[in-house]
């Protein structure tokens, strides 16, 4: 029975953003995935496991008999109870309640006949929300010119974090301009990458200099009261 069935939301500082999920408890399983979208820690946990691409193999065909399309999966282990999310879109309309819902009973129900995995963890199908996870080198060419957030496995130039617009895509090795000055990314060595949405062009921010005329003029009423 799933334990969580509504959209979510989430505080990027200018108010709340729905991002919509669908959780289901399953026991006796433990995911494993390989080493694309997943910690150092969690590749330990999972070595003996299904890979990161079996599992999107597995999976792919299921979502896209939807009408849906896989974006890519992300596993958060823990003694506790470990994490499988599985992120999905439909590139022309979006994905909703329903849509999560109806690809969480298929994929729970996939993963229960080929069972790979073994132990307890909570499936969670989940909308791409506004700070889209970058899964693979296409989806860097899809967004070419945004702004993305990009986490390293191993330090380039002495550091593992890297936000800035995306410049290039050339095979496996993506360009970011990092404060003005292009840095050459393999594939391979990105951790985690994420779009950094621009609030205000979407009309969920106020441009900075309305936000501060908004504040000045809250303080000044304040005062006169």
């Amino acid at each position: 029975m799933p334990v969580f069935g509504d959209d979510t939301t989430a505080d990027y500082g200018m108010g709340l953003v729905p991002i919509f999920c669908f959780r289901v408890p399953v026991p006796r399983r433990i995911v494993r995935a390989g080493p694309a979208r997943t910690s150092a820690r969690a590749q330990r946990w999972m070595k003996d496991f299904m890979t990161h691409d079996e599992l999107n193999a597995l999976l792919a065909p299921v979502v896209a008999d939807l009408g849906l399309e896989l974006v890519g999966i992300e596993f958060s282990p823990s003694s506790g109870g470990s994490l499988l999310r599985v992120y999905i879109d439909a590139p022309e309309q979006g994905v909703g309640i329903d849509d999560c819902e109806r690809a969480s009973r298929e994929i729970s129900a996939l993963l229960d006949v080929h069972e790979p995995m073994s132990g307890h963890y909570t499936l969670e199908v989940s909308s791409p929300g506004l700070e889209r996870p970058l899964f693979t080198p296409e989806h860097f060419v899809r967004f070419l010119g945004q702004e993305v957030r990009v986490n390293l496995n191993l330090p380039l130039d002495g550091r593992r974090r890297f936000q800035g617009p995306i410049r290039a895509v050339d095979g496996d090795r993506i360009t970011i301009e990092q404060d003005g000055v292009p840095v050459e990314i393999v594939h391979a060595n990105i951790a985690k990458a994420r779009l950094v949405p621009d609030y205000v062009a979407l009309g969920l921010a106020p441009a900075r200099g309305e936000a501060g005329a908004a504040g000045r003029a809250r303080r000044s009423g304040r005062a006169r009261s």
